[in-house]
Parts: structure tokens; sequence; C-alpha cells
């Protein structure tokens, strides 16, 4: 039998009374210890040892006691400790920090054409905004644990390459790695921005808490992340959820991925912009800030009642719906989650998908599943991001910072 090391053993020790702390909170050394099956003197050195890495403090209150002295209630330490996650997509960069608690700190959104500065330079920037976060005053005092970067397309996540991201015009870009060698070796994770979409929704969102739950990214592509009994579905590539190319119209008009009648050049946001603006929008691909300046062109014309862009919404909507049916047909989710550029279209796009979805899935009512906006604007996948790497200090996947005080 392997032997198990005592720092091992310690490790896995200190990470199970910072999980107790989040979700005990305020609590005692002895309700720490009772919860975890430690005993009180291990919970003791263990408190303090937590309490060197800036994660777990005193609060100041004490619990009632009847007999013997008041047990000095603990906390996790909102003060020591940040992560940051970061989005990059067609027209921009959002940034995001947050503390131990998953309280934002700071948010920023920075104009970028990403198709036009290629995967390299898109990595300079990405690095340039984390440097320029962390030296901002809320951040700047803290240890920043590591960092997330949301992308558009497929990535293989252990390596952190971005295998293909056709809206950004990326293949085999080995992001993790021009990342972390810009910040010494900081740990970096890679992942779906739908993914860490889904996971900010089922932490912050309007249906948050909803184990079973869909977040479709409302960007100039479509992506799906899908979360089953409160964890990803990822699939046995790590690729699930590309929804945007599921063929709905097989002779419809073409798709970034090359084929024809995918949702996302049905009812994408670049496709639903040129049926929408037809005086607007170039025949080249969109880029920089044409995204959001058009996406506002269209809320207007609609609110004006313009018939070309209502009906291009509605119809948009509609080939939603059938997405959504599928989706509902296949998972079943309890809620499904509208986020991006979708958000301000969805007094148009939503009747028209509720509609399509109820007709076209099996179950009845769409087997009953919730269909929302988001509320987390276009920094969703860089909040949840940050928040997945605030969680992994729980669960092992990020090392734990060291101590600055002796333990």
């Amino acid at each position: 039998m392997e032997k198990v090391s005592f720092q091992t053993v310690r490790e896995t020790n200190l990470r199970s009374v910072l999980r107790t702390v989040r979700e005990l909170a305020p609590c005692s050394r002895a309700a720490v210890a009772a919860a975890t099956g430690l005993n009180k003197t291990t919970v003791s050195s263990l408190v303090v040892d937590l309490m060197g890495r800036g994660l777990v403090r005193e609060t100041g209150e004490t619990s009632q006691r009847r007999v013997g002295r008041p047990g000095v209630l603990l906390a996790l330490d909102d003060r020591s400790v940040a992560a940051i996650g970061v989005e990059v997509n067609v027209d921009y960069l959002s940034v995001v920090a947050v503390d131990l608690l998953d309280r934002e700190l700071v948010e920023r959104h920075v104009p970028l054409d990403a198709r036009a500065a290629g995967a390299r330079e898109c990595a300079r920037r990405i690095v340039a905004a984390l440097e320029e976060t962390m030296k901002l005053p809320e951040v700047r005092d803290r240890t920043v644990v590591g960092v997330s970067v949301a992308v558009p397309g497929l990535i293989d996540v252990p390596s952190g390459v971005v295998t293909r991201a056709p809206n950004l015009g990326w293949r085999n870009v080995p992001l993790g790695d021009l990342v972390r060698e810009c910040l010494a070796g900081m740990p970096v994770l890679v992942d779906n921005d739908a993914n860490l979409g889904a996971m900010a929704e089922y932490r912050f969102g309007p249906c948050s808490g909803t184990s079973d739950l869909v977040y479709l990214t409302g960007e100039v592509g479509i992506g799906a992340g899908v979360l089953t009994g409160g964890e990803l579905l990822r699939g046995a590539g790590g690729w699930a959820g590309e929804i945007g190319h599921l063929e709905l119209e097989p002779n419809g008009p073409e798709c970034s991925c090359g084929r024809r009648g995918c949702l996302e050049a049905l009812a994408g946001v670049e496709a639903i912009l040129r049926e929408a603006l037809p005086d607007r929008v170039p025949d080249h691909p969109l880029s920089g800030g044409d995204v959001a300046a058009l996406v506002g062109t269209a809320v207007e014309r609609a609110q004006a009642g313009d018939p070309t862009t209502v009906a291009a919404l509605e119809r948009a909507g509609t080939w939603l719906g059938r997405g959504v049916a599928a989706l509902v047909n296949v998972v079943n989710p309890g809620a499904l989650v509208l986020g991006g550029y979708f958000v301000p279209l969805t007094p148009w796009l939503l009747p028209r998908c509720r509609e399509a979805a109820l007709a076209r899935s099996f179950a009845p009512e769409a087997g009953g599943c919730r269909m929302e906006p988001s509320d987390l604007g276009l920094s969703a996948a860089a909040r949840g991001g940050a928040a997945v790497m605030i969680h992994a200090l729980d669960t092992g996947a990020l090392p734990l910072p060291k101590a600055t005080a002796p333990a």
C-alpha cells in the first residue's frame, strides 16, 4: 500500500476545514471539528495555518455557551485573496476580479478587435489587462490565486489549448502557456465561454441554484454551457455544448464553421443584425466595436416598431426556440438562460423562443424548463471563471496560497 505523507494529509485537512468554514460561517472551532470529524486540537492548528495564508479570520464575535469560555467565531477572510477571470470575444475583453466570498472587486470591459488582432496579440492584450487589474487598489494588496480565460470555441482544458475558435479564426493556440509564461507561473485555466458562463449563472444569476441549467451565449457565435446535477457536462473530449453548430436548415446561410444552416448562422447575433439592419451591417464579418453599437440600433428600431427589425428578431427567436427544444429533449434542463447580446433583444426574441421550444419539445411544457434572460451582462463568463478559481482552493485543483504570517 502506498504511504500517504503527513503533508498530503495536512493539505487535505486544510481544505476540509476551509470548505466547512465556507459552508457554516460564522462558526466556532468546535463546530468545525464536529462537522469534519477532526479533533479540536487538530482543527485549532489548521485554523491558525489557514489564517496565516489569508484564508480564514476570526470575526471578533463569540458563540454563546452555557458552560466554559465562549468560542471565537470564524469566517472566510475576504481581505487577502482574489481570483481573476477574463473573457475574450470577437469585439471585447471582459475582466472580473472576486474575493474569497465570490464578491466582485473589479469589473472592466475593454474593446478589442480580436479577429483582426490574432491569437498572439490577443494573448498579449489578455496579459496586459490582467497586469493592469492586479495594480488596481481593490486587488494590488491581495494574493491572486489564479486566473481563468474564457474563449468561444473548442478548448482542450487540461492543456489550455484552444483547438478551434472559428469566430476568432484560431486553431491549436496554446493560450494557457502564452498567458502563464507572462505571469510567473501563476495557475491559469482556459475554458469555453459558455461553460464558465453557466457556472456564473448557477452561482449568481436569476436562476441561481438550479442544478440542471443551460446557458446560451449571445455573442457572434452561440454556445451552450450545460450543467447536470450542478456539474458541467463536458462529454468524452470536453467539447459538449456546441449547439450553435446544430444544423437546422440544410440550405440555409453559410456558418463560420463551413457548414450551412447552423443555429449560429440563423440566430447568432451577427446573423440577427444582418437581417434586422440590412442598411447598416457591412458585408465583411463584424469586429471591433461594431456589434455593441449595432445591437443598440436594433433595439432602438424595434422599440420604434420598425417592421424589418421586429420581423428579423422574431424570426431569430423562433430559430433559437428550435435549438432550445433540442436541448430540452436531450438534457431536460430546469432553466435556460440567454446571455450576452441576446439580453437587450429578449423582448422580441424570448416570446418566440418560448413558443417554438414548447411546440417542438417532446416533454409537455418543455419539460418544465424556465427560460430567462441573464442579468450578468457581458461579464458572465469572466465572473464564472473567477469563481471557479476561488472554489478550486476548496477542491484541491489549485494550490493553497503560502502563509504570509507565522502559522
